[in-house]
């Protein structure tokens, strides 16, 4: 049935998918050759590299290479053979591969039940998740989501419940893809008042979820469309509704209008902890730091007992505000005053805190005095301090961690990769590439969306697809020599540094905030930054997901006027960031 040997390298044909690359399969077959008999693991990035390409006899080559040298997937292994397979839609293999394996683990289930479930299978889904259940396998955050999409496809709401239980027993209630995936469950079997619970809790936490750096897709801004939505629940008597209206708060803080936030704060009669948490959460979104305090000393004032919520918001709030010896008080009189003990999203910030004010011996003591194992969120916080302050030798300490922790993520090899080549240690910058290259690892490029007139634009970095491209760059050539006649110098140490100045900067020009900010520009007139009334209008609102790029705000602030609003993804904490940007600086 399958050849018994290694097959070559395919050669261009017209079936062959286009992102086929006939380099990348001839490195990773590479080790199979050299070995006899090859290292179990080698098999591992083959078998990810073809998930998804379509290309399942070459798969079963493969598959029937290692089975003839008498090799035993592992469950890690095997749960790469699974996934390659169900993306081919050869599902009955995936289950055969399963029930072969040995000693099976969560990340093995995992790879089954998404394979069950997007396949239609639901019954089988949940029967599966019973059996990993009862061998005493906990799920994550990657088990529940395929789970209820089950129920949900059942209308099962009983079992719905029964696994949303399930979920908080192992302490996953405030994660985002477990809340979101719960929310989408309730409301497809009607239970609406359970979604809206759901969703309430999940806002509130957003704040706690950035400071444990989940990744998560930008929220576009919908500024217009959620006034309607607005509009709506009043017309339907729904806006004297507490948590409707905390809801309302979230809404508009995403969408960049913090005056809106605050005006459906005020008109909740009975404010209860949701709805301060959500404020306070909204101020922190937007970096002011001092209206968190002011919400927090309010709300105590009310005679609302704080919760962990509660000191996410706040101390994140400070953390990008500067207020570092504020933040400090509150973090310590957490428990003795207010019986909240520290958990690790509250160290992530503290550490964030005394990090961005360049305390980073202060903030690894804090790490090390931890009651509990630091994670990604923590070790990233300080790696992205220990770059802005160009602290190298803590640098190396916190993504050695990082490597371990999460050895997928690439933003942590090329941080480092920067910090050594700024200071000319090329041989450890060619070791970081080699080493992402050899677990097939890229660079995650940057990206940027940008909502124009309900249209939502995406930019890449360098991108050129845009039907405007032409209009855009022309924008943004012209713009250098204009700033950098005001006083504007461009920060390059932001970009990788084995290339010239020139290509720095030309790198910078292309940056996909820049490119979505030329296109607003390009898209909006004067009278687009104002509006009539009360409410705040936000006049470009822009969505990245990057690497953050310190020279932006200025780039903008010398060469227009309106009011601007990023919602950022950056490799550390998450942030809104809210200004006004003027001819003489930044507001």
């Amino acid at each position: 049935m399958y050849s018994h040997s290694l097959p070559p390298p395919l050669h261009s044909h017209s079936h062959q998918p286009k992102c086929f690359t006939h380099t990348t399969l001839r490195t990773l077959l590479q080790p199979l050759l050299n070995q006899d008999p090859p290292h179990i693991l080698s098999y591992a990035p083959i078998f990810q590299f073809l998930t998804g390409q379509n290309l399942s006899k070459l798969g079963q080559q493969i598959h029937a290479h290692l089975t003839l040298r008498g090799l035993q997937p592992n469950a890690f292994l095997a749960a790469k053979i699974i996934a390659m397979y169900a993306s081919s839609g050869h599902l009955y293999s995936a289950i055969t591969v399963f029930h072969r394996t040995n000693h099976p683990t969560t990340l093995l289930y995992n790879s089954i039940l998404r394979a069950c479930a997007l396949h239609g299978y639901s019954e089988k889904t949940i029967g599966l998740y019973f059996t990993m259940h009862s061998l005493g396998l906990k799920g994550d955050n990657f088990t529940f989501p395929f789970v209820l999409k089950c129920c949900a496809d059942l209308s099962s709401v009983w079992m719905g419940k029964c696994v949303h239980g399930q979920s908080l027993r192992i302490g996953l209630e405030f994660d985002i893809y477990v809340g979101t995936s719960l929310i989408g469950f309730y409301v497809k079997c009607g239970e609406l008042r359970d979604a809206c619970k759901e969703y309430c809790v999940l806002d509130c936490y957003d704040i706690g979820v950035h400071s444990e750096r989940i990744g998560r897709p930008g929220i576009l801004p919908a500024l217009e469309r959620g006034r309607q939505i607005h509009d709506f629940v009043c017309r339907i008597g729904l806006d004297s509704n507490a948590s409707v209206q905390a809801a309302l708060v979230a809404m508009y803080a995403k969408c960049g209008s913090l005056v809106d936030a605050r005006l459906c704060f005020d008109r909740i009669r009975e404010k209860n902890l949701v709805a301060w948490n959500t404020m306070i959460t909204a101020y922190a979104s937007h970096g002011c730091g001092m209206e968190c305090v002011w919400a927090f000393e309010g709300m105590i004032r009310e005679g609302i007992q704080p919760d962990t919520i509660t000191f996410t918001g706040l101390l994140s709030g400070c953390s990008h505000s500067g207020l570092v010896d504020v933040g400090l008080k509150y973090f310590h009189c957490m428990n003795t005053e207010y019986f909240v003990e520290p958990r690790v999203e509250h160290y992530a910030c503290v550490v964030d805190l005394l990090g961005r004010a360049g305390r980073l011996v202060d903030s690894k003591e804090l790490i090390d005095q931890m009651p509990m194992q630091a994670g990604p969120s923590i070790w990233g916080a300080l790696l992205a301090a220990c770059r802005s302050h160009r602290n190298l030798e803590m640098a190396e300490i916190a993504a050695r961690k990082l490597f371990v922790l999460e050895p997928e993520n690439s933003g942590n090899y090329v941080l480092l990769s920067n910090m050594y080549a700024e200071v000319g240690k090329w041989k450890e910058v060619d070791n970081l590439r080699a080493l992402l290259k050899s677990h097939g690892m890229k660079k995650s490029p940057g990206c940027s969306w940008i909502e124009v007139n309900g249209i939502a634009h995406l930019f890449l970095g360098g991108d050129a697809s845009h039907p405007q491209a032409r209009e855009i760059y022309m924008l943004l050539e012209a713009l250098p020599e204009k700033i950098k006649a005001a006083g504007y110098i461009p920060d390059t140490s932001f970009v990788l540094h084995d290339i010239s100045e020139e290509e720095k900067e030309y790198n910078l020009t292309t940056h996909s905030e820049k490119l979505a900010i030329a296109f607003g520009l390009l898209n909006t007139s004067p009278g687009d930054f104002s509006e009539a009334g009360n409410h705040e209008w936000i006049g470009l609102i822009i969505s990245r997901k990057c690497s953050l790029s310190g020279h932006c705000p200025y780039y903008v602030a010398n060469g227009f006027q309106p009011d601007l609003v990023t919602l950022e993804h950056t490799h550390e904490v998450p942030i809104l960031l809210s200004g006004s940007y003027t001819q003489e600086g930044v507001t």
